[in-house]
C-alpha cells in the first residue's frame, strides 16, 4: 500500500467521497470519529471494515469520509459504498471483492432507485384525483 486512494459513493441525493491511506484502522465521517454516530449507523460503516479483516486478517489502513447532500441514512450508506470500493481499491484482493458481494451487493454496486416524479394534476406520482359519478 502506497499514497492514497479515494473512492466515492452514492445513495439517493448523498455523495460520499473516501480517502484510503496506509495507517492504524482509524476512520473518520464527515471529520469526526465514526464511534459518534448512532449504534445501528456505527455498525453498517464497520461492516465493509469487518468484512476485510475476516477475509485479509488484517486492517491497516486509515479511511475519511466526506459525505454531502441527502438525509442522514442515505448518507450513512453512501459512505459505506465508498468506503468499500476504497479497500477494494488499495487490496487489489478478488476474494475481498467476491466476499462483499455474497454480504451484500450493495456494498459494490450502488443502488439507482430515484423517486419517482410528480404526475400534472395529481396530488403524488401515482395516487389519482378521486372522481365523484354520483
Amino acid at each position: 500500500m502506497n499514497g492514497k486512494i479515494y473512492a466515492s459513493g452514492k445513495r439517493k441525493e448523498a455523495v460520499a467521497k473516501a480517502e484510503i491511506s496506509a495507517g492504524k484502522g482509524k476512520i473518520t465521517f464527515n471529520g469526526r470519529d465514526y464511534k459518534n454516530l448512532e449504534l445501528f449507523d456505527r455498525l453498517k460503516i464497520e461492516e465493509p471494515i469487518r468484512i476485510a479483516q475476516n477475509v485479509l486478517g488484517k486492517a491497516d489502513f486509515d479511511i475519511e469520509i466526506l459525505v454531502q447532500g441527502g438525509g442522514s441514512k442515505g448518507q450513512i450508506d453512501a459512505a459505506r459504498l465508498a468506503a468499500a470500493k476504497a479497500i477494494v481499491q488499495i487490496t487489489k484482493s478478488e476474494e475481498l471483492k467476491q466476499a462483499y458481494l455474497d454480504y451484500d451487493r450493495n456494498l459494490l454496486v450502488a443502488d439507482v432507485r430515484r423517486k419517482e416524479t410528480r404526475k400534472p394534476g395529481d396530488s403524488k406520482a401515482r395516487a389519482k384525483r378521486q372522481t365523484s359519478y354520483r
